[in-house]
């Protein structure tokens, strides 16, 4: 493991303070293991690919006690996954392809401001044509959401069934399924973080093949 420094709170953290932080990491972490960055600048084969949401408070490596290069991370706005966002599937091609990942991992957090923006009908600018998503998955899953009355439990849904719906996104995608009839193995699996615990609930969802779609989903591979 990398040395792990005493953090200063939030309010304390300065554009200058960022860059002095950064000299004392490296001074520890070479204090503790010399050859850290030389394995580091290598190169990278990390073995899980991580689609998260933006959110300051969930850094995958953190929250799973993992070090640099162990996860390849993406992140955006609520872990929205879509078949017309080119930066996630270039992201996912890479890791898929390139890199050889065995699993991708969608992971949300409940608390997400997002998906409670989804829910509402304020405007906020531009990312409500992003927030635009979340409200169909609200569509696709009205008859389930509308009969819970608790706001906060119907946020706590929601943010459930967007990382779903992401998890049968990515299965449909034609890089996912390439992967599979290469006969290489591929877990998509769909997590949610607690703000509240720090821990992470498994949504039992996992796929590793296409079996589970409809045949209009499924694709030939290419010759």
């Amino acid at each position: 493991m990398c040395a792990k420094l005493e953090t200063q709170p939030t309010e304390h953290i300065t554009y200058e303070g960022l860059l002095e932080g950064n000299k004392e990491w490296v001074a520890g972490t070479l204090a503790e293991d010399p050859g850290y960055f030389d394995r580091l600048a290598a190169g990278q084969k990390p073995p899980i690919m991580w689609i998260g949401c933006s959110d300051s408070r969930v850094p995958a490596n953190h929250i799973t006690n993992t070090n640099p290069g162990d996860i390849f991370v993406h992140r955006n706005i609520a872990n929205v996954v879509v078949h017309t966002d080119m930066n996630m599937l270039s992201v996912l091609d890479y890791a898929v392809n390139v890199l050889q990942v065995e699993h991708v991992i969608v992971c949300g957090h409940y608390g997400c401001g997002g998906v409670e923006a989804a829910l509402g009908t304020k405007q906020h600018g531009i990312i409500d044509n992003w927030l635009r998503n979340i409200k169909d998955i609200y569509r696709l899953h009205y008859h389930e959401l509308d009969i819970i009355s608790d706001h906060k439990k119907r946020c706590d849904r929601l943010v459930e069934l967007n990382v779903i719906e992401g998890v049968f996104n990515l299965t449909k995608s034609s890089i996912v399924q390439n992967r599979w009839g290469s006969g290489k193995k591929l877990g998509i699996h769909g997590w949610v973080y607690s703000l509240n615990t720090g821990l992470i609930k498994d949504l039992n969802v996992s796929c590793e093949a296409n079996d589970h779609l409809s045949s209009v989903f499924r694709m030939d591979q290419m010759m």
